[in-house]
């Protein structure tokens, strides 16, 4: 129910910025693709230590006794509140700049669907990897190593992909 919840909301927050990204189609293309670009280099500096920026978010956990009321549907809605993003603490840069992606390329909803599946399953894995893992403890010191490097390789891909991808469906005129 937990990844559910996280598909469901990663789903739901790509759709919200899909239906805005019309608001910015008067933009040229290379205008958007410029932010677009722009932004994912930005984030892939930030998450290097380059660069201090303050991420717009709400910087603080969802309660735990979202679990407590009833095991299922707590875990449905404990995932889908993670899953939106919105909610809780996104510590990477990478998931800003992929909805900015979303939000100035316009075009099919698939990319943005996409995106928001792909957000949803990032945030499962990690704690299916832990749990498959077998040894919690020593997963959450190797993730810890590591963390800084995926940070910035996320950017770093995301910025690949902006650049490769884009346009969306959008044309340029």
């Amino acid at each position: 129910m937990f990844t559910v919840g996280l598909l469901a909301g990663g789903v739901l927050t790509a759709g919200v910025l899909w239906l805005l990204s019309g608001l910015f189609t008067p933009l040229p293309a290379e205008v958007r693709q410029g932010l677009i670009v722009v932004v994912a280099l930005l984030a892939a500096l930030r998450d290097a230590g380059k660069l201090s920026l303050r991420l717009p978010q709400n910087a603080r956990q969802i309660p735990q006794d979202v679990l407590r009321r009833h095991l299922a549907r707590g875990a449905l809605q404990f995932g889908f509140e993670l899953g939106t993003g919105v909610r809780t603490y996104v510590s990477a840069s990478a998931p800003y700049a992929l909805a900015v992606a979303v939000l100035l390329s316009g075009g099919s909803y698939v990319p943005a669907l996409a995106a928001g599946l792909g957000f949803g399953a990032g945030r499962a894995l990690t704690p299916a990897l832990r749990r498959l893992s077998g040894d919690g403890e020593r997963w959450d010191g190797l993730l810890a190593r590591r963390l800084s490097g995926m940070t910035v390789l996320c950017s770093v891909l995301i910025t690949a992909a902006a650049c490769a991808i884009f346009p969306w469906g959008v044309s340029s005129k």
